[in-house]
């Protein structure tokens, strides 16, 4: 750490050295003291710090809740001095593996406690670091990304915004193309206005056209009152198609009409609206392949076509796995008050190997569901649902595809030999005892060979 540190001291004990507070200023520290846990709550919830130290003395009256409180106010790295007699607390001592990135036993030199938390203010701006540097976010809709195909999109989105035409959003199931519309929109000259989002495959199809296009009191049966449609409703602002390719052909009429003069009819009247909305259209199916096959209109799919913007499946986006799985365990990690504090290094290494087919969507559930899972400070494949034998592209590291060789150049032997270790041993050119200590290396089962 080459600069100031903020600090907050919470708590007192009769063992602390009195020249702590004193000694960290006069070595560039900037320190807050709160005698008690009320206080340091407040202090808090006023300012900010990067590190925090809590005192927890014998003589006190230990309250874990409350010291639990106090750390979860703030995401502070937090160091703890403790008296040596606590160390037989069991609630003590998970309170510390939960929330401390260290402790240290009472009285402790100036020294030593200034050392540990210079050490954990480095850590907490490594981490601030890494999270700044790690990815591009549009905005509060959680588009996250670093690679070049990423960069490139949301250089598209800025460039879209900021013409008034359709745009039609391509793109896998789970890849975001929902927040693509909201990135665009939030970037328009409409961001002051509604953003309406409509799933055309969701929309049951005796009701597509009033759900679109609205009605009057008594248009049909059931029509109690007046609706006002969702191309209405986005008046001066946008309209986003989900899933446009599910639009049955007759509402593929209406809507083209629409595009084209701009104006609505509600069911059961005469009066023609004008409507002011841009439209986002999007969908996962292809529409050129839809158009040539008669399930979708061509000079619709001209009208929406207009500008456009692919969304990249996350499988061709491999840098970006590790960096969406951190930035979703950072939102959600606040669900479950759990000691997890990341991913181990075998949950990475598979979360790359992993195919995703339903793309970010999948990421979110899988992450979601680690956090609930994780029994450990480090997420483990199992927490998150996956296996070795799941994946379908694995990236190999050389000791790796080595040992995939010898596999199966050991198995391809003993199968052409019927599982006679002298023939097979012959054939790969080493002893029996060698071939012996490879098939146990691979755990291919002896009694299944003959001598």
């Amino acid at each position: 750490m080459d600069g100031n540190g903020t600090l907050l001291i919470a708590g007192e004990t009769n063992e602390l050295s009195p020249s702590l507070p004193s000694y960290l200023r006069g070595n560039g520290w900037i320190v807050d003291h709160a005698k008690s846990l009320k206080d340091a709550i407040d202090i808090l919830k006023e300012k900010s710090h990067e590190t925090g130290l809590i005192l927890i003395d014998d003589g006190q009256d230990i309250n874990v809740p409350d010291i639990e409180k106090c750390l979860e106010e703030s995401s502070l790295s937090w160091m703890a001095l403790i008296h040596p007699n606590l160390l037989d607390n069991a609630s003590i001592l998970q309170l510390l593996r939960k929330h401390c990135y260290a402790y240290h036993v009472l009285p402790g030199s100036d020294e030593q406690v200034e050392c540990i938390l210079r050490h954990a203010c480095a850590m907490r701006r490594l981490h601030e670091l890494q999270k700044k540097n790690d990815a591009t976010l549009i905005d509060d809709y959680e588009m996250v990304g670093t690679t070049a195909s990423m960069k490139q999109l949301f250089d598209t989105i800025r460039r879209v915004a900021a013409v008034d035409a359709p745009v039609f959003i391509s793109g896998e199931s789970g890849t975001g193309k929902e927040l693509a519309a909201h990135a665009i929109h939030e970037r328009s000259q409409r961001r002051d206005g509604p953003f309406i989002a409509v799933n055309c495959g969701a929309l049951p199809s005796n009701l597509i056209q009033s759900e679109l296009f609205g009605h009057e009191k008594g248009a049909f049966t059931g029509a109690s009152q007046r609706k006002i449609g969702k191309v209405e409703a986005a008046q001066g602002g946008t309209l986003f198609l989900d899933e446009i390719g599910d639009l049955p052909l007759e509402m593929q009429v209406n809507l083209l009409r629409f595009l084209e003069d701009h104006q609505i009819q509600r069911i059961g009247s005469t009066k023609e609206i004008v409507v002011d909305v841009r439209i986002l259209a999007a969908t996962h199916v292809d529409l050129e392949k839809a158009v040539k096959e008669g399930r979708f209109r061509e000079d619709l799919y001209h009208r929406l076509n207009v500008l456009q913007i692919f969304l990249p499946p996350l499988r061709e986006r491999q840098e970006d796995i590790e960096v969406l799985a951190r930035f979703f365990f950072d939102k959600f990690a606040n669900e479950k008050a759990c000691q997890v504090k990341g991913f181990s290094q075998e949950a990475l290494r598979l979360m790359q190997c992993h195919s995703w087919p339903g793309n970010i969507r999948e990421l979110i559930n899988r992450v979601r569901r680690a956090l609930v899972m994780c029994e450990t400070r480090l997420i483990k494949p199992e927490d998150l649902g996956l296996e070795r034998r799941q994946s379908s592209r694995c990236i190999m590291t050389l000791e790796q595809a080595r040992d995939h060789a010898e596999y199966e150049a050991l198995v391809s032997a003993l199968g052409r030999n019927r599982y006679k270790i002298q023939n097979a041993a012959r054939d790969l050119g080493v002893s029996r005892v060698t071939l012996y200590r490879l098939m146990e290396k691979h755990h291919i089962h002896r009694e299944v060979a003959v001598v």
